[in-house]
């Protein structure tokens, strides 16, 4: 199961060249309010899980893995905490952000958020439902490193990149500010209550001030079944730079 990113519809896989290589199938799932996903006000990290083992048990799957990609970092590690999931890879993951270790590591501007999610959650997500994807579209390109934004000013890949865009606020930007102040508050689980496998992947050259400020060194320590695998000379963009590894891995841990 793929979580993908912040306002992405399910149009935007990954790995789409070794999947049948690694005998694996993909399937890309829109989170509540984004694409063709029902909206559920209200929704938390914990019913992600529920939603995520719903269809599992619907495709009649025995088992599955589950990989986070940036915001959908969270809802990943939701599954890992709440949910079936066999294992789980987050992929250049937003790490729980309002945790008292990150209070002076975090970008001014990213702390003040934090704190108005924390004290006013309705008024934060309200500030966000006006988002679109022009809008995403430029924060992303605003906020990305050189090493990234060369892939996804690449006409091969900004086209399906802005496709999926449109296609995740079809239905506005209520779906997305959910997800951002789900991933922008305190955490419903516990990270270090987590038992199956957990990959994170992370690239030294990741500007994002939303991941994880670390590059996840601090959720390897929590997470006892975490592995943390750090690609010095990579960015954020692991999941279409970077597939086969982290398919492969995912694949050798969520299986038998």
């Amino acid at each position: 199961m793929f979580c993908s990113g912040a306002g992405m519809g399910r149009d935007l896989g990954f790995g789409a060249d070794v999947l049948d290589r690694l005998d694996t199938r993909l399937i890309c799932v829109d989170r509540p309010g984004v694409g063709a996903s029902d909206p559920a006000p209200g929704r938390t990290l914990n019913d992600w899980a529920a939603d995520v083992d719903a269809l599992a048990a619907q495709l009649g799957l025995s088992g599955f893995g589950v990989v986070g990609f940036s915001n959908g970092g969270p809802f990943a590690l939701a599954c890992a905490a709440l949910g079936g999931a066999d294992a789980v890879a987050v992929v250049s993951g937003t790490d729980e952000l309002a945790h008292p270790r990150f209070t002076g590591l975090l970008d001014p501007d990213v702390l003040a958020l934090v704190r108005h999610a924390a004290t006013d959650p309705d008024g934060f997500e309200d500030a966000f439902t006006g988002t679109d994807a022009d809008t995403m579209w430029r924060v992303v390109m605003e906020t990305a490193s050189e090493i990234d934004r060369a892939l996804y000013a690449d006409p091969l890949f900004e086209r399906p990149y802005r496709r999926a865009l449109a296609e995740g606020f079809t239905q506005g930007g209520a779906g997305y500010a959910r997800d951002l102040v789900l991933a922008f508050r305190r955490w419903t689980f516990d990270p270090g209550e987590i038992t199956v496998p957990v990959d994170l992947w992370y690239g030294g050259r990741d500007t994002s001030a939303v991941h994880s400020p670390d590059h996840g060194a601090g959720l390897a320590e929590i997470i006892p079944t975490a592995r943390r695998h750090l690609l010095p000379q990579a960015g954020a963009a692991l999941p279409w730079t970077h597939a086969e590894e982290i398919l492969a891995a995912l694949a050798r841990r969520s299986r038998p």
